[in-house]
């Protein structure tokens, strides 16, 4: 049996790297098979060891905004290699970028750069944690804030999808402090408020769930949460790791109409390169070190090529503010082509899409929370997965993620998938 390239460099990957993989949902574990090993990525279209061409609906885990590669990402980065790649000193693009965030996102008053999502919001917790003197956080169940230990409490993502809501090495401490809510439950807020009162001091919620699939926070459920935080004095933050800047140029909160006290930020805001943030009110901000008593630090954090590659994309965006227009059409086209493809073969499922993120959950019942997403046949969804990337169509290898579109995608690309997703249904149901 001759192997393809993939294949060899899977086995050979799992004798170094744990799974083979450097993150889990990588692996193609959840929907059978062996990943693809990407060797070039251009537009919407990336390319494996094999020379397989497919259309991308990962661009990178929602980051790829405008598609693998653009020019104007390049040439940012070539220009700022020539001066040297980090100095562990402050640099004008730092400055530059702050006020760049601050300018887009109304509710950022000031930012502190990091080095990853994960590293952003458990930064964003310990800041609120001495902000406010209290200890106790609320998340809610399906949502994924990155793997710091207090967030791996029934976690959306590649915790969801491998079925372990609370990892190993995660101390009863930690698991103690984290209090887990329903997602657009708010009496589920409120109960464990009154349970723990003047413990809360924050409230973490991604209001557009990207990892337990698509799903929106109810307007009346966000705006009622704001006003509890503000009554109890709880520091409210929106994790936007993967909505900031992809769902609209304020993010998650801006389509939402609801300011929270502090944001996380990754993906689009490092161009392509490792980069979070954390900002939010001034008074919050200003007790980070070293202005404030709050520790965190990173020596990479702010490096000269991740400011450089993010500030072409903001940049990019605030020069281009059709660019969320030309998105919703893009995707409202692959949502109706989807669904027509869904109701060409008698079957219901859902497909759930806010902005360019979306969700085709093969469940016939409406998902709004982490109870209703689980409800999937991920069988199913392995399934169909294969049937897609073997017509040439690149989706996420797991039920609970969400695809992204690009401003690259063409209307042949869009063409394509819809054809490939009723070839696809029609042969698996």
């Amino acid at each position: 049996m001759n192997l393809s390239k993939s294949e060899k460099l899977f086995e050979e990957a799992k004798k170094y790297i744990p799974g083979g993989v450097n993150s889990p949902v990588r692996a193609f574990k959840s929907v059978g098979g062996t990943p693809r090993f990407i060797t070039k990525g251009i537009g919407s279209k990336i390319f494996d060891a094999d020379n397989n061409e497919y259309i991308d609906y990962i661009g990178s885990w929602g980051l790829h905004l405008f598609g693998h590669n653009p020019s104007f990402i390049k040439e940012a980065l070539l220009n700022a290699i020539e001066d040297g790649t980090s100095f562990g000193a402050p640099t004008e693009i730092e400055i530059k970028m702050a006020k760049l965030i601050s300018e887009l996102v109304p509710s950022i008053e000031m930012v502190r750069m990091v080095n990853s999502g994960t590293e952003a919001t458990m930064s964003a917790i310990r800041v609120a944690r001495g902000y406010t003197g209290k200890e106790k956080i609320i998340k809610f169940e399906g949502c994924y804030h990155g793997h710091g230990d207090f967030f791996l409490i029934k976690a959306g993502s590649g915790a969801l999808t491998f079925g372990v809501p609370t990892s190993p090495g995660v101390t009863k401490g930690n698991a103690a402090d984290t209090l887990v809510a329903d997602f657009n439950n708010i009496n589920s807020v409120k109960k464990l408020i009154q349970q723990n009162k003047s413990e809360i001091a924050s409230i973490i919620i991604e209001a557009v769930v990207g990892n337990m699939g698509t799903v929106r926070a109810d307007d009346s459920f966000i705006k009622e949460l704001r006003s509890i935080c503000d009554d109890e004095k709880i520091v409210l933050i929106f994790d936007e790791v993967m909505t900031g800047f992809r769902l609209a140029k304020g993010g998650a909160q801006e389509i939402l109409g609801v300011k929270p006290d502090l944001s996380t930020f990754g993906k689009i805001i490092g161009g392509g390169l490792p980069v979070g943030a954390y900002g939010g009110k001034k008074e919050i901000m200003e007790m980070v070190s070293p202005s404030g008593p709050v520790y965190q630090a990173g020596t990479l954090s702010g490096n000269p090529l991740a400011m450089n590659a993010g500030y072409a994309a903001l940049m990019h965006i605030k020069e281009n503010p059709g660019i969320y227009k030309t998105l919703k059409e893009k995707s409202s086209y692959l949502e109706n082509g989807i669904n027509d493809g869904i109701n060409s073969i008698g079957k219901k499922f859902q497909f759930n899409r806010v902005g360019s993120m979306m969700t085709l959950f093969f469940t016939e019942e409406k998902v709004t929370d982490f109870n209703s997403a689980v409800r999937s046949d991920t069988k199913l969804y392995g399934k169909y997965f294969h049937e897609m990337l073997n017509r040439g169509i690149y989706l996420p290898p797991a039920q609970f993620e969400t695809l992204f579109v690009s401003t690259a995608h063409t209307k042949k690309d869009l063409d394509k998938t819809i054809k490939a997703n009723y070839e696809s249904l029609k042969a698996i149901v």
